[in-house]
């Protein structure tokens, strides 16, 4: 079961801090770390496709069939398979020293925010994309990733309610409570 760290609400949205296991989230939709083939080898990736079905896999395949590789930035969209969620929204982060980092991440941030606003999700779980195997630094990850989603709340008007960062290890689960905890709205 996923442990709540904190909990903060700005502009009657809640921001969570999870330590646990993001297939396990309920959440409308879930964002995966992905790569720009859409792989689900390892990481993140893979252990959607172990609980969730290959169709995930088929899913994934068919979208880059039809719109090419995900550039760092972007993202795509498949069904939840067999996971808890309706959706899974596979955002390319960069990888650390492919130059311009911290904006990829920005905008990969703020493309599976703007994607689950338009799909009318009132809720989003979001891992620490890029801060494993793509090697960016968790604890500058982590601020980019809860600064564009603290922005993107407090500039739009959105349907989403609870956004929940989600980290399998304590140690990313800590640097989110903590960013968390540092908002003074």
């Amino acid at each position: 079961m996923n442990k709540k760290l904190i909990e903060r609400k700005i502009n009657d949205v809640e921001f969570i801090a999870v330590l646990g296991d993001i297939t396990d989230e309920c959440s409308d939709v879930i964002v995966n770390a992905a790569n720009s083939n859409l792989a689900h080898g390892g990481g993140i990736a893979g252990a959607i496709v172990r609980k969730g079905g290959n169709e995930i896999i088929v899913e994934s395949r068919q979208w880059v069939k039809r719109n090419g590789i995900v550039p760092a930035g972007n993202v795509a969209l498949t069904s939840g398979g067999k996971l808890k969620t309706r959706y899974i929204i596979h955002a390319v982060g960069p990888r650390w020293g492919e130059g311009d980092e911290e904006e990829k991440l920005r905008n990969a941030v703020i493309n599976s925010l703007k994607k689950a606003d338009k799909l009318g999700c009132s809720s989003i779980s979001i891992p620490a994309i890029s801060t494993g195997i793509f090697g960016f630094p968790k604890e500058l990850g982590v601020k980019i990733i809860t600064e564009e989603t603290r922005k993107f709340i407090l500039n739009s008007h959105t349907s989403i309610r609870t956004i929940r960062f989600c980290a399998i290890d304590s140690h990313t689960a800590k640097l989110f409570r903590k960013e968390i905890q540092s908002w003074t709205n």
